[in-house]
């Protein structure tokens, strides 16, 4: 979505006293990391003494200089980015083909990352933001995400493109211990007997805070799947050894059923490609380093036009001081919004009010947009 990806899938990989292990690999590239300057490394290290094994990193309050200047809400839109990877999938004949099509769309919307390590916003119970794509082909998409809840911290999201014939719902729930519960439901309006391709999140580690040079990398194992045709793909996101291995690296393979289809490999920064397991050829699933930049432009209405709880106007001020490095103030106005949100969740205690999300609705234990 992320992207994902945020302090909300930010598991902080702490050694014990000063390991290696927590060193930034050393053939990282200059856009991956950020260095700390004194001041910021001891605020750094002083935040990660007070951590401990299995606390929800969603309740610990990051220093501004870490945060990315937008919301959580905005940032899942960068698995939106490449659309021309999904749209017409439908007309694939091939119901492998229509699986490979949406893996490459899952693939694609990891390269896009703020400087080092950083951090969107933990957005507020009732935010929301909404946007608008106008493509090349003259049709439009359209985008919503709320977050829905606030214990546990959810935020689900609805993406539609109907003159493209593409739809995806989902949430993402970080957990106890920073892992990301949650997925994505993609469905191709043109084939419905598919139903949902669904898609799994790996974790995210921020690495070399200790060190003072820090570097975000994605772990672990992610799925994606649909149950219709029997078609899966297990990946595992590979975290970096200080001594080998490869940054960013990524290997998975596809099955129908017991079947191998194929296998993935390369690096999500850069390019990634898919063999067949039954003559032997590869292609490209995505170029980060060529066409990384071909972003699908977004139109947001400007934050005067926006309402109280869309997430640009609410973050606003947080913004302009992060944008103007001006942490002091940073500080401030993103306490002003947590103090006026702790204050609100206490009347509504009081009064016995429950919040009722404006854009979704629970229905057997998923998010899903409120269509009528």
């Amino acid at each position: 979505m992320m992207g994902l990806f945020s302090q909300a899938g930010s598991h902080i990989r702490r050694a014990r006293g000063l390991s290696v292990e927590d060193r930034a690999p050393e053939d990282t590239e200059p856009d991956d990391t950020s260095i700390l300057d004194e001041n910021e490394g001891s605020v750094i290290t002083s935040l990660i003494s007070q951590l401990r094994v299995g606390m929800d990193l969603s309740k610990v309050t990051f220093p501004t200089f870490v945060l990315e200047p937008r919301s959580m809400l905005e940032r899942i839109t960068d698995f939106m980015s490449h659309p021309d990877l999904i749209f017409g999938s439908e007309n694939c004949v091939d119901p492998e083909e229509r699986f490979i099509r949406v893996l490459q769309y899952y693939l694609a919307g990891w390269h896009i990352k703020p400087k080092g390590v950083k951090k969107p916003y933990n957005p507020v119970l009732g935010e929301f933001f909404r946007c608008r794509y106008d493509y090349s082909n003259g049709t439009r998409g359209f985008y919503v995400a709320e977050q829905v809840s606030h214990h546990p911290p959810i935020s689900a999201f609805f993406y539609i493109s109907p003159a493209n014939r593409i739809c995806i719902v989902g949430e993402l729930r970080p957990n106890v211990s920073t892992t990301m519960e949650g997925e994505n439901r993609i469905t191709l309006l043109g084939t419905p007997d598919d139903g949902d391709y669904v898609v799994t999140m790996p974790n995210m580690y921020a690495r070399g805070i200790l060190f003072g040079k820090m570097v975000l990398e994605l772990g672990d194992y992610c799925v994606v799947k649909n149950e219709k045709h029997g078609l899966y793909c297990d990946l595992e996101f590979k975290t970096k050894g200080f001594f080998s291995g490869t940054y960013n690296a990524i290997a998975g393979r596809v099955r129908k059923r017991n079947s191998d289809i194929g296998e993935v490999s390369g690096r999500w920064s850069h390019i990634m490609e898919f063999k067949n397991a039954k003559n032997g050829s590869r292609r490209s699933l995505f170029d980060a380093t060529a066409d990384g930049q071909n972003v699908a432009p977004k139109f947001v209405a400007p934050e005067a036009e926006q309402e109280v709880y869309e997430s640009r106007r609410l973050w606003q001020r947080l913004t302009q001081a992060i944008e103007a490095k001006d942490m002091e103030a940073a500080t401030g106005a993103k306490s002003a919004v947590e103090d006026a949100q702790r204050e609100l969740r206490r009347r509504r205690e009081e009064s016995g009010e429950m919040f009722v999300p404006r854009y979704f609705e629970l229905k057997e234990g998923r998010w899903e947009p409120k269509l009528r």
